[in-house]
């Protein structure tokens, strides 16, 4: 999962998460369950989330429950209620997305200084990208999100766009200190041209529609069952271009993409129209997730949990890798955007 960073350069908040997380102990959490009258048993299974702590609970009933510890400072209270409120007009129209728990009135709950949620436990296996039929019922799926969404934009969260996931980024990673000194240069002369090809891109193009999505919609993030695929998780949900939810469906050389995307667009197709124009935008929004990336991590590296799944972050090779990516990037941005079949005719 790539996630948001709450501000630029401040180790202040690191340190403060790190306290946080490390005085979030078994008793607390079953504590903070129990706060609000939920009697869970005395074991915890912790989920897969870098950004946030996630538990799953078994209940005395024999149900399970998520329990989701928000980093501190990253989301404001409106901005998480903001992502509710968004997961509650999904479920109000019946689609598979798992919205937090309201109880005693709320969704978001705080127990000694420590923001938490409740969700339904639900599972699935990973999407299936090589299988066609799956990626048309995405595009079902997502369009039918993007008909929510686009009812308004979020006011409390941020949006996609080359300063906060490009520019801002870049600043992180110089700040951190984690940038080996004798890469440095090459690796942020690569990252700015990089960025300022993604901006030349989104100021070529005129009347971008942007609203309320997913933001982080790769095959990773999406769980599939018998009834077809569903969101268990909106945490990383900001205003951006529709293509931000349909680009990371797609993978393989540009013959396979261009199927993939033949499918995808068939199915979103079927409940909203797309802008064909934002097609320019899949390389763009490719670097610059890669960008984010990269901050996410440096702005993350405090954090032992980072320390121990990320262990190679800080060694030559990995900034080599990625100097050697972005000038690969840099030339995908640079070319003409993936052409795809529009009825008889390729765009």
């Amino acid at each position: 999962m790539i996630s948001g960073i709450f501000q630029v350069g401040n180790s202040k908040i690191i340190t403060n998460s790190l306290i946080h997380y490390t005085n979030l102990t078994p008793d607390r959490i079953l504590d903070a369950v129990e706060s609000l009258g939920l009697y869970p048993e005395a074991s915890l299974l912790p989920l897969n989330s870098y950004e946030n702590r996630v538990y799953q609970l078994r209940m005395e009933d024999g149900s399970r429950l998520v329990a989701k510890f928000y980093r501190p400072e990253r989301w404001s209270d409106l901005q998480i209620l903001e992502e509710h409120q968004f997961c509650f007009e999904l479920t109000e129209l019946e689609l598979p997305v798992v919205a937090p728990m309201i109880i005693n009135g709320k969704s978001l709950h705080e127990h000694e200084g420590y923001r938490f949620s409740l969700f339904e436990s639900r599972g699935g296996r990973t999407l299936e990208i090589e299988k066609l039929e799956h990626l048309k019922w995405m595009g079902r799926f997502i369009a039918r999100i993007h008909n929510v969404g686009h009812k308004q934009s979020f006011t409390e969260r941020l949006t996609i766009d080359v300063k906060s996931y490009g520019w801002d980024a870049i600043e992180i990673i110089k700040s951190s200190g984690y940038l080996p000194m004798e890469l440095q240069n090459q690796y942020l002369t690569i990252a700015n041209q990089v960025c300022q090809a993604c901006e030349n891109v989104f100021q070529s193009i005129k009347g971008i529609d942007t609203f309320r999505l997913h933001g982080d919609c790769h095959p990773s993030n999406v769980l599939w069952s018998d009834k077809g695929p569903h969101f268990v998780d909106f945490d990383d949900a900001r205003n951006g271009p529709a293509i931000q939810d349909l680009w990371m469906l797609l993978s393989g050389d540009e013959e396979q993409m261009r199927e993939q995307w033949h499918v995808i667009l068939e199915g979103y197709e079927d409940f909203r129209d797309f802008d064909d124009k934002e097609i320019a935008l899949i390389e763009p929004l490719r670097g610059l997730r890669m960008l984010h990336y990269c901050g996410w991590l440096s702005s993350r590296w405090q954090d032992p949990s980072f320390q121990h799944n990320f262990p190679w972050f800080t060694g030559h090779r990995y900034w080599e890798e990625q100097i050697l990516s972005l000038k690969e990037q840099l030339a995908a941005i640079q070319q003409p955007p993936l052409k795809v079949m529009i009825g008889n005719d390729f765009y």
